[in-house]
């Protein structure tokens, strides 16, 4: 018997692990991948948004020697963390069933083993479900819901769908590392949450003709050499040798759902109480980006690194 299973170790998972071990009860983690897992896969060169302090969890200081850390200063900090309260994480372990037996859950995970609790918080994210364009020729080789480093693509048409921090970025990278660069956005213009410091400096490309840029536009369908785009100016071809598209992320609800969770149907949401994060489902909780469905951009690491100590409180209340 485990007092909490906790499912996902990205930060707001840890955090709930180390809320837990502080308050005297016992917390497992599970996780399909490794210890913040998504955030291993970001982009290589990737720089964060926020400072460090803005990131921190369990009262670990996170030093490092610039303003804004980058990728691998962040998985180093969550995986020291991690290490630093010895937190039991079962890497590349899936959860892959819970079934209720009174107030006792039993889970079982994809390595077939198996274990109880009375406290479940799903902290999944949602990094793992790309949107899609759903337009014929996505599913090619050629086409990536995910960007990481541009070196591959010297020398070829490289199209990049999206208008907010990722498709920005990866198309300022890809240009800077020889690709000819193609960025379409269904809007007017790029979005108002792109990087301060990264804004001027793709419209500025875009301007100089380095990076060009289709806005008010669509992609209609993606060939083996070209991509087919609905502009202002008309339907035309464009020719392409990969495809980027980089248009944001939504949560995986099927397992809440299928565990009796309610799930707004428009925000993709669940639904939850707000002073505890616990569900319909009793002793079922949700923590980090989750919680806000599709609208994934109110809930950062800054915020949802908070969800532990409030959840870990509720769980404590329920045992007086």
């Amino acid at each position: 018997m485990v007092d909490v299973i906790i499912v996902g170790a990205g930060p707001s998972g840890l955090s709930c692990a180390i809320e837990a071990k502080k308050a005297g009860l016992s917390a497992l983690i599970l996780d399909k991948g490794s210890v913040v897992d998504y955030i291993r896969r970001f982009p290589s060169n990737l720089i964060w948004f926020s400072t460090p302090e803005l990131l921190e969890i369990g009262g670990v200081p996170f030093v490092v020697s610039t303003v804004r850390p980058t990728r691998i200063d962040v998985l180093n900090y969550y995986q020291k963390v991690a290490a630093h309260y010895n937190l039991d994480v079962r890497s590349h372990d899936a959860l892959e069933s819970v079934k209720r037996a009174g107030n006792t859950y039993v889970i079982t995970t994809r390595g077939n083993r198996k274990f109880e609790t009375r406290n479940i918080v799903v902290a999944t994210g949602y990094y793992d479900h790309p949107n899609r364009l759903d337009v014929p020729g996505e599913d090619l080789p050629k086409v990536f819901h995910y960007y990481t480093e541009p070196f591959a693509f010297f020398g070829c048409n490289v199209t990049v769908v999206g208008g907010r921090n990722s498709a920005a970025e990866a198309a300022l990278d890809l240009f800077r590392h020889g690709a000819r660069v193609t960025l379409i956005h269904r809007r007017e213009k790029l979005s108002d949450g792109v990087k301060y410091w990264i804004l001027p400096d793709i419209e500025n490309r875009i301007k100089a003709g380095e990076i060009k840029a289709l806005f008010h536009s669509t992609v209609q369908r993606i060939d083996q050499s070209s991509v087919l785009v609905d502009s202002p100016n008309g339907r035309h071809e464009i020719p392409n040798d990969y495809t980027f598209v980089l248009i944001g992320f939504h949560p995986d609800t099927e397992h809440l759902q299928r565990w009796g969770v309610e799930v707004n149907s428009e925000t993709l949401a669940p639904v939850f109480d707000e002073r505890t994060y616990e569900t319909n489902i009793r002793g079922l909780y949700v923590a980090g980006s989750v919680v806000a469905g599709k609208f994934n951009n109110k809930v950062f690491v800054e915020n949802g690194r908070l969800h532990g100590q409030v959840i870990i409180s509720a769980i404590l209340a329920g045992r007086r």
